[in-house]
């Protein structure tokens, strides 16, 4: 019984990571603009949409803080979504070639006829590739860890397993890793991306149930003196 509580519980937990939202930057289209808001819409486990804002900070090294909301389409559209705060920076340039790299932290909700689960996680990825002042094309590499969760079981799963816990539980697996490629075509203040990759467990022997994701995304950079 246990192996079975433990793998729907991890399972729920896999679902619950890839509710995946993230924006994109073209570093060369980037000038002094302060503000950048994101609509994304994708498919990570069904049909995600999501938003973000973005605040580029005067430094030497260009930092952007962010802040970014996605929810899974549905009949409740607001039952179950991620937040997540953090920032992005390019970390190396020459030439063409630029590296970046992101880290947030996350707070997620997701609910099923068994289980609500409440998380807290953190997320960091990397990007590296070649970016033109009206184009880029980069490969992605992130890992989403899902830390500490929150569980509350339904009556329906009390049935079937009276011995069940609820309360905050620290799992020793809930991660997933994610690679891929992105794309993206700039306008005068404004980018489309589009990125595609897998998905994959973090025991590297298990996949999630779907183990791709796909995201289209418009980023509108806003100057400060607008």
């Amino acid at each position: 019984m246990k192996n079975i509580i433990k793998t729907t519980l991890l399972t729920s937990l896999l679902i619950l990571a890839n509710l995946a939202s993230s924006q994109e930057i073209n570093w060369k289209s980037l000038s002094d603009e302060r503000y950048i808001v994101n609509a994304n819409a994708g498919f990570s486990h069904g049909i995600v949409w999501g938003a973000g804002f973005g605040y580029q900070l005067k430094t030497k090294m260009p930092l952007i803080l962010q802040a970014e909301y996605s929810f899974p389409s549905g009949k409740h559209l607001i039952d179950d979504f991620k937040s997540k705060v953090g920032a992005q920076a390019r970390l190396f340039e020459s030439g063409n070639i630029q590296v970046s790299a992101k880290i947030h932290g996350n707070f997620r909700r997701y609910e099923n006829s068994l289980v609500r689960l409440v998380n807290f996680g953190s997320e960091m990825s990397a990007a590296a590739g070649y970016y033109r002042p009206k184009w880029f094309l980069a490969g992605e590499f992130g890992f989403d860890k899902a830390i500490v969760t929150n569980f509350r079981h339904s009556a329906h799963y009390r049935d079937m397993f009276p011995g069940v816990q609820d309360g905050w539980f620290e799992p020793s697996t809930g991660g997933n890793f994610n690679y891929g490629l992105m794309a993206g075509y700039s306008f005068k203040t404004s980018d489309l991306y589009l990125k595609m990759g897998k998905v994959l467990s973090q025991d590297f022997k298990s996949k999630p149930l779907i183990p791709v994701y796909f995201q289209l995304g418009y980023n509108v950079r806003i100057n400060k003196g607008n």
